[in-house]
């Protein structure tokens, strides 16, 4: 199967969006890079590459850390991220997946 020239969009990913992109996505709104209401939905790689670019320069900024965000971002951390892990549990994703090198 050939690899799709766009982004599907974090509402359509696979595991309810806990991918390396979904991930980005829900930084990319922490951080303000992106309205919430953004999907990325039919972007080309070079583009989330860039803002790749730009989440990790803001996370920089904050050593890298969750723990490190000033309270703000980092309620807004935890109630985006938090959302994204319930949804995609009741969708069937449960983790494992994240940690199964670990083993």
């Amino acid at each position: 199967m050939a690899r799709p020239d766009t982004y599907v969009g974090i509402n359509n990913d696979v595991n309810g969006g806990m991918t390396t992109i979904g991930k980005l996505i829900r930084d990319a709104w922490v951080f303000g890079l992106l309205e919430e209401s953004e999907t990325c939905e039919g972007w080309n790689f070079a583009r989330v590459d860039d803002l790749l670019d730009k989440v990790n320069k803001e996370w920089d900024k904050h050593g890298c850390l969750v723990s490190h965000l000033p309270s703000d971002l980092f309620e807004r951390h935890q109630k985006i991220h938090g959302v994204a892990v319930e949804l995609a549990k009741e969708a069937g994703w449960c983790g494992e997946v994240e940690t199964e090198d670990e083993k």
